[in-house]
């Protein structure tokens, strides 16, 4: 699902990074390329970190998963440790690679990557048929490499997406897996994708993205 990423984010970007007078034609897709590895380099080391619930929460949720007074949408995304994370590392990388003045870095970074998340959590937990790209199976299955098992690509693989569904479709937990196991199983398979990454491999999330760019 990262080509479904980088086309958000292309979408979200015309304005924010094609359309900015402070950014160089030159490196409108450079700067977009680094905002969805910003995002899908933040839920890979969350994953490899043990912190795959917390991405639950955030899909499942919209953001707002410590204060249920402020609301959801971007308001809640903003408020979210995950978003303000990849805000932070965004402009850092934008002042650092991009030379952008930290002004201009966060006001770029905290439109463009809630706005990504926003619609990218919106189209993953809706049903209407034309979202079906965006499915919470394939995001997994995209930033472990494979390395778990998913109803995307085995029969035998856990359904990520009807357990998301569970909680935004307004059913309940069916208790048919352990949360801990499914969370050490995620957690292996990232860790196990960026030691592939590293060693090279695996083509690296930077790679596949660039692909996109073609």
């Amino acid at each position: 699902m990262l080509d479904q990423l980088f086309n958000l984010v292309k979408q979200f970007g015309t304005d924010t990074v094609i359309k900015n007078p402070e950014i160089p034609n030159e490196q409108n897709e450079s700067i977009l390329a680094e905002a969805t590895k910003t995002i899908g380099s933040g839920f890979q080391n969350l994953m490899a970190g043990g912190g795959f619930e917390n991405i639950l929460d955030l899909f499942k949720g919209g953001g707002n998963t410590s204060n249920n007074s402020s609301g959801g949408g971007i308001g809640g995304l903003l408020k979210n440790p995950i978003v303000t994370m990849m805000i932070g590392y965004f402009t850092k990388k934008l002042v650092s690679k991009f030379s952008m003045s930290p002004s201009s870095a966060a006001n770029v970074s905290s439109n463009l990557i809630p706005n990504v998340l926003s619609d990218l959590i919106s189209k993953t937990t809706s049903n209407d048929p034309e979202n079906d790209a965006f499915d919470f199976n394939d995001l997994i299955g995209s930033l472990t490499g494979g390395n778990v098992a998913t109803k995307e690509s085995s029969s035998n693989g856990f359904d990520f997406q009807g357990l998301l569904n569970q909680f935004t479709g307004g059913g309940n937990s069916s208790g048919g897996f352990n949360i801990g196991d499914l969370i050490s199983t995620v957690t292996q398979g990232a860790q196990k994708n960026q030691a592939q990454e590293v060693s090279g491999n695996g083509g690296g999330l930077m790679d596949l993205i660039k692909g996109f760019m073609k």
